[in-house]
Parts: C-alpha cells; sequence; structure tokens
C-alpha cells in the first residue's frame, strides 16, 4: 500500500457546521485568513450558533439517518467499490449519522477522490434501493480525511472505528486484522 487514510462523512444535516459538538469546516480566523482545524490530536472549533443556525437554514430537506439495512447495503458498497478501485478495506463503522472507514489505496491519489468515490457509489446504491431522499443527497456535503502515516497511529485508529463506537449499526474489519484484545 502506498497510503492508507482514516475516512469519515455525515449522513445529510445530522452534523452542522457551528455545532456545539465540534466541527471541522472552514472558517475565517481573526485576521479573516480561510483556516480549517483538522490536525489530529488537535482541537476543532466548536460551538459557533449563529453558523449552525445558518446553516440548518439553508438545509434542502431533513436531517437523515440510516437503518441497519441500509447500513448492511452501504457496506457491501463500500466493499465493492474498494475492491474494483484495488484499494484495501481495513476497517469500517457504520452508524445511524455517519461512516468511519480506513482504507489502504496504491500510490497516493488525492483524498478528496477516495471521499467522493465511496459517498457517490454508496449514494447510488442506496438510491437504488430506497429511492433518491427528498434534499437530493444521503451525505453531507464534505467529510473529513486523515492521513495515517505511522503503525501506531493506525492501530488507534482501527481501534477507535472498530471498538469505540456509540451504538453502531454495524462494523467490519478486515479478515487481516484480529480482533482487541
Amino acid at each position: 500500500m502506498g497510503r492508507t487514510w482514516f475516512l469519515t462523512w455525515h449522513t445529510y444535516g445530522t452534523w452542522l457546521p457551528g455545532d456545539e459538538r465540534g466541527f471541522v469546516s472552514p472558517i475565517r480566523d481573526d485576521t479573516g485568513e480561510r483556516v480549517i482545524h483538522n490536525r489530529p490530536g488537535t482541537p476543532t472549533d466548536a460551538d459557533n450558533p449563529g453558523l449552525c443556525k445558518y446553516a440548518h437554514s439553508i438545509m434542502k430537506g431533513e436531517p437523515l439517518g440510516l437503518t441497519k439495512d441500509q447500513a448492511n447495503v452501504l457496506l457491501s458498497q463500500l466493499q465493492e467499490t474498494a475492491k474494483y478501485r484495488g484499494w484495501t478495506l481495513l476497517a469500517v463503522a457504520i452508524l445511524v449519522t455517519h461512516v468511519h472507514l480506513i482504507v489502504g489505496v496504491p500510490g497516493d491519489p488525492a483524498p478528496t477522490a477516495l471521499l467522493r468515490d465511496f459517498k457517490s457509489y454508496g449514494s447510488r446504491c442506496l438510491n437504488r434501493r430506497w429511492g433518491t431522499p427528498s434534499n437530493g443527497s444521503w451525505w453531507s456535503e464534505s467529510g473529513s480525511t486523515r492521513a495515517v502515516k505511522t503503525k501506531k497511529y493506525l492501530l488507534a485508529a482501527i481501534r477507535y472505528v472498530l471498538d469505540e463506537q456509540e451504538n453502531p449499526l454495524l462494523t467490519w474489519r478486515h479478515p487481516g486484522i484480529p480482533p482487541a484484545t
């Protein structure tokens, strides 16, 4: 594998910019420069009620949550997408409001392309089975792409995805990854 990525994205409308739980979206700093606080181990931005209210006001529909059946169909599609692209899916957690996955890729493709492919193929399979949501999308506009540069970070990320999620609809691990002890 050339590079490993930890990807996360949310279902539509379930975690908006400005959310009190924290968020990773471009904002303007005190000097007016556009910044994004998304480096692992550093604080994210949080609790910007004005931004959250604005984000909510421009939503095109109600927030979406996934079901267990949808999670099962989505997992199959994530696996198919990875296989077709020649990527190695290492760990997946699908929750009602978001998806975490860790994927190894040959070379160093743009992480936004990985995120785009997983989200778009996931949307297509969900649309075929359940129809297109009234807002037009299953997912938030973007997502988080974090490079996994060390074995220590890889193990921590896998543990987080597989063992530290509250009420996952499902988790999946590559057969070569042993269960946590």
